[in-house]
C-alpha cells in the first residue's frame, strides 16, 4: 500500500486547485460565527501547522531522528479551542492536539510552538518543557501541564482543577495559578471516554454540579469513531452523555472550523458563568492511521480509506477560505507549501541539538532542589490557643496516634492557610478510625471536604487542586483500595515535575489507612499489608510511622517537603495501631504520648531513623507494626541474655541506606522483620542492602507469606507475632553460636 501520508499530502493542493472540496453540511460563513477573514486565515495556519509537524516526523522518523509518530491529522479542529479558550484556562490534553497548542500560543508573546514540537520530537535537551525525556505537549506559559500518551488519565485532575477554582473563590485567601473566573478545559478520544477513569470523573464533576458546588470544565470528546483498531458504535457518545446528570451537551462537526468556532463559544461561556460542566461533542476523523506503525489497511479497506481521507479538515477550512473569497485556491496552496518549507528548515535545525547524556541528566528533575519556597511561619500561641480552646485538657495527656494525627492535622491546617484534607467521611464524622475528629468544626467544609466514594476522583482531585496552588492531603481509607485507582499517583502526580523538567508539581500528602494485624477484620480490602506498589514509583516518599508522637512530627515534616519541595509522599498509617495505648501489659501506656505541638522537642525528618536500646548480640530492623511487635520480643529476648537494638525505620523510600548501615554496626546479628509478604516486600530491599555493603555479620528475615489475609485467629498463621519473631531470633544467633564452636574445633 502507498504511504498515506504522501498521498493525503499531494491531493490536498491537487483538490483545493480543482475545487474539490467536501460538502458543505452547515452553510455558515465566517462573519455568521463572529470570526474575521483574518481569524479564518489565522486559523488555517495553525492547522496547517500541526499538519505539516505530523509529516516531519514520520520523515524524520524513517531518518531515525524522530521518535514519536502518533500525530493530529484530522483533529486540527482543535485550533479553534486553543483560540476560544483564554491562555490562562489550565488545558489538559489529548495527545492530537498540536493544533490547539500552536493557536494558542498566538495569545503570548515569543512562544515557538513550530520549533518546540521538533525539539520534543528529536528528543532534544532543549525542549523546554520536557527537556528531551519524551514528546509532550505542554508550556508552562500557555497553561498547559504536559501530558504524555494518556488513555483519560488526564481527566480526573482536570475535574480536580476544575474544582479549585470554586473552592479557592470561597477560602478567598489562597493564591492561585489561574484567575478567579477561569475555566479548565480537557479534550480525549472517543475510545478513552470508555475508560473507568474516565467514566469516574464525569461522574464526580457532575456528582458535584448536581449539588450545585462549582465545577467550570469543558470536557472535549474528540470522536473520530475508532480507538487504534477498535470501532466506536455509530452514536454510542451521544448516547451516552447527550442526558449525563448535571452537564451540558454540546455537539459541534469538527471538520468544519466555524460550526466548532460558534459551539465553543457557547461551551466556553456555559462553563465560565454558570460554572457548570459542559460536555462538548465534536466529530471528527482520524487520518493516516493510530501512529506511524499502524497498519490502517489491515482493519481498513482502501475504500472507507480514500473516502475518510477525502472528509480532510484542512479541505474543508480551504472551501471556507475560497468560498468566501479570503485566499484564491492559488494562495491557499501557497500558503500550505510555504509552511511546509519553514516547518522542514526548522527541523533541521531542531535535529541538530543535544540529547540527554546521562542518567544524573534525565533524573535531576524526578524530584528537584528547589530554593525558592520558604518555611510556613508557625502559628502564633494565640492562634493555638484559640484553635485548641477546647482540646486544651488533652495537652500533656498520654495520647493514642488516631489523636496524635487529629491534632498534627489541625496544627497543618493552621499553619498552611492553602492546605485542603479531602477524603471519603473525613468530615463531621472525622474518619472510620477518627484520625480527622474535629477538623471539620474548626475549619468548616471548604477545608475538610468530603468526597465520593470513588478514589480515583480523590486522588485526581487532589492533583487538580495542586495544579492550581493548594496543598491537598487526600486519605484513602483503605490501602487495598488505592489499588483501583494507583495510577493517578503512579502515571499521572509522580511524573509531572519529571516531563516538565520541574516546572510543573503536584505537591501532596496522601494519607492512607492499611497495614494489617486489624482485630475482627479479614480479606485484602480491609486488613491488606501491601504497600509495594509504591516502591517503585520514581521521587515518591513513603512514610510509615508506628506511633503517634511519631506520626505527628513526620506528618508535619511531610507538609513542609511537600510545600517547599514539591514532593509527592505517600503516609502509611497502621490501623492497628491507631488506638494502641499499651505496649506490654494491659494498661503499662508505654505505647501512648504527649502531643508535642510544633517547635517542641525534636523534628523528625526525611531519612531519621530510631533506635530503641543498644544491644550488639542482636540488631532488629523494621517498621510498623513490626516495630511494635519487635519492641515486645526484644523484652523477651533480653531476658534471654540477647542484648537488643530495635531500629523503626519511619522512612521506607527513599530508604536511607547509610543510616541503616550504621545502626548495624558493630552487631553480631541482624534480624530483618516485615509485615509485609515475602515477594516484592521492602524486607528484599533491606537484605539486598546489606549485602551490597558487605555486612560481615550474619542477617536473616522474617515477613509474611504470600497470602491474603483471612479472618480472626487465622490471620497469625501468616503474619510475624511477637513469638516468631523470638524464635527467629533464637535461630538467627543459634546458627552464629555453632559457627563459632565449628571454628573453634
Amino acid at each position: 500500500m502507498s504511504n498515506r501520508a504522501d498521498i493525503i499530502h499531494e491531493n490536498f493542493c491537487k483538490s483545493v486547485l480543482d475545487k474539490n472540496f467536501p460538502e458543505d453540511l452547515h452553510k455558515l460563513t465566517p462573519q455568521d460565527v463572529g470570526l474575521t477573514s483574518q481569524e479564518v486565515v489565522e486559523l488555517f495556519e495553525s492547522q496547517a501547522i500541526s499538519r505539516h509537524l505530523d509529516f516531519a516526523s514520520r520523515k524524520l522518523a524513517a531518518r531515525k531522528e524522530s521518535f514519536y509518530t502518533i500525530g493530529s491529522a484530522g483533529h486540527e479542529g482543535n485550533a479553534v479551542l486553543g483560540k476560544v479558550f483564554r491562555y490562562t484556562d489550565m488545558a489538559f490534553l489529548h495527545y492530537r492536539s498540536c493544533a490547539f497548542v500552536v493557536q494558542r500560543s498566538r495569545q503570548v508573546d515569543g512562544e515557538t510552538p513550530v520549533y518546540d514540537t521538533l525539539l520534543s520530537f528529536s528528543a532534544s535537551n532543549e525542549d523546554p518543557i520536557s527537556a528531551g525525556r519524551h514528546k509532550v505537549l505542554g508550556s508552562k506559559a500557555l497553561y498547559i501541564p504536559p501530558q504524555t500518551s494518556t488513555i483519560a488519565s488526564h481527566l480526573p485532575k482536570a475535574m480536580g482543577a476544575a474544582y479549585s477554582i470554586g473552592l479557592a473563590n470561597k477560602i478567598k485567601s489562597i493564591e492561585t495559578d489561574m484567575p478567579a473566573d477561569s475555566v479548565v478545559v480537557c479534550n480525549f478520544g472517543d475510545a478513552s471516554a470508555n475508560h473507568s477513569t474516565a467514566l469516574g470523573a464525569f461522574n464526580a464533576a457532575g456528582w458535584a454540579a448536581y449539588q450545585k458546588t462549582p465545577m467550570p470544565i469543558v470536557f472535549v470528546c474528540e470522536d473520530n469513531g475508532i480507538g487504534i483498531s477498535t470501532r466506536t458504535p455509530e452514536g454510542w457518545i451521544q448516547a451516552n452523555f447527550q442526558h449525563r446528570a448535571g452537564f451540558e451537551y454540546i455537539y459541534c462537526d469538527g471538520l468544519n472550523i466555524l460550526d466548532v468556532y460558534q459551539a465553543a463559544k457557547k461551551a466556553e461561556r456555559y462553563a465560565r458563568v454558570n460554572k457548570m460542566p459542559v460536555f462538548l461533542h465534536c466529530k471528527t476523523i482520524r487520518l493516516m492511521g493510530h501512529a506511524g506503525s499502524d497498519a490502517e489497511v489491515s482493519y481498513r479497506s482502501v475504500k472507507e480509506i480514500e473516502a475518510i481521507e477525502a472528509q480532510d479538515p484542512l479541505l474543508h477550512t480551504a472551501r471556507i477560505l475560497v468560498e468566501n473569497d479570503i485566499l484564491t485556491p492559488t494562495q491557499v496552496c501557497q500558503f500550505y507549501q510555504d509552511i511546509e518549507k519553514r516547518i522542514a528548515r526548522v527541523a533541521e535545525e531542531a535535529i541538530t541539538k543535544p540529547k540527554l547524556t546521562t542518567a544524573e541528566e534525565v533524573m535531576a528533575s524526578i524530584a528537584p532542589q528547589r530554593n525558592d519556597v520558604e518555611p510556613m511561619p508557625l502559628p502564633t500561641a494565640e492562634q493555638r490557643n484559640e484553635l485548641f480552646a477546647k482540646d486544651k485538657r488533652q495537652f500533656g495527656q498520654p495520647l493514642h496516634m488516631s489523636r496524635h494525627i487529629s491534632l498534627a492535622l489541625s496544627d497543618i491546617l493552621l499553619q498552611y492557610p492553602n492546605t485542603i484534607v479531602c477524603g471519603e467521611d473525613v468530615g463531621k464524622k472525622g474518619g472510620v478510625y477518627g484520625a480527622t475528629m474535629g477538623l471539620h468544626a474548626k475549619f468548616g467544609p471548604s477545608r475538610v471536604v468530603n468526597t465520593l466514594l470513588d478514589e480515583q476522583s480523590i486522588l485526581g482531585a487532589a492533583i487538580g487542586l495542586a495544579h492550581n496552588g493548594f496543598l491537598p492531603i487526600p486519605e484513602i481509607q483503605f490501602l487495598a483500595y488505592v489499588h483501583n485507582a494507583e495510577d493517578q499517583i503512579r502515571g499521572e502526580a509522580a511524573t509531572l515535575s519529571f516531563f516538565s523538567n520541574g516546572q510543573y508539581s503536584n505537591p501532596m500528602i496522601v494519607r492512607i489507612a492499611g497495614l494489617a494485624y486489624q482485630k475482627g477484620f479479614g480479606g485484602h480490602f480491609h486488613n491488606d499489608n501491601s504497600f509495594n506498589v509504591f516502591r517503585d514509583i520514581p521521587g515518591v516518599i513513603i512514610a510509615c510511622p508506628s506511633n503517634g508522637r511519631d506520626a505527628a512530627k513526620m506528618l508535619r515534616t511531610c507538609v513542609a517537603l511537600a510545600h517547599e519541595q514539591k514532593r509527592v509522599i505517600i503516609f502509611i498509617e497502621p490501623i492497628a495501631l491507631y488506638m494502641t495505648r499499651d505496649l506490654h501489659e494491659p494498661e503499662d501506656g508505654l505505647w501512648a504520648s504527649p502531643y508535642e505541638a510544633p517547635g517542641e522537642g525534636e523534628d523528625i525528618l526525611l531519612g531519621d531513623l530510631h533506635i530503641e536500646g543498644d544491644g550488639k548480640d542482636l540488631c532488629i530492623l523494621t517498621y510498623g507494626n513490626g516495630y511494635y511487635l519487635s519492641r515486645q520480643a526484644a523484652k523477651h529476648l533480653e531476658e534471654k541474655n540477647i542484648r537488643c537494638r530495635v531500629v523503626d525505620l519511619r522512612w521506607l523510600a527513599p530508604l536511607n541506606e547509610a543510616e541503616i548501615i550504621n545502626a548495624v554496626a558493630g552487631c553480631e546479628h541482624i534480624l530483618v522483620v516485615d509485615e509485609c509478604r515475602k515477594t516484592g516486600s521492602i524486607s528484599e530491599a533491606i537484605m539486598t542492602c546489606l549485602a551490597e555493603h558487605n555486612i560481615d555479620a550474619p542477617f536473616s528475615r522474617i515477613a509474611a507469606e504470600d497470602s491474603f489475609i483471612p479472618l480472626a485467629a487465622a490471620a497469625n498463621l501468616v503474619l510475624p507475632s511477637c513469638e516468631s519473631i523470638v524464635e527467629a531470633a533464637l535461630e538467627l544467633t543459634n546458627k552464629k553460636t555453632q559457627h563459632k564452636k565449628v571454628s573453634n574445633s
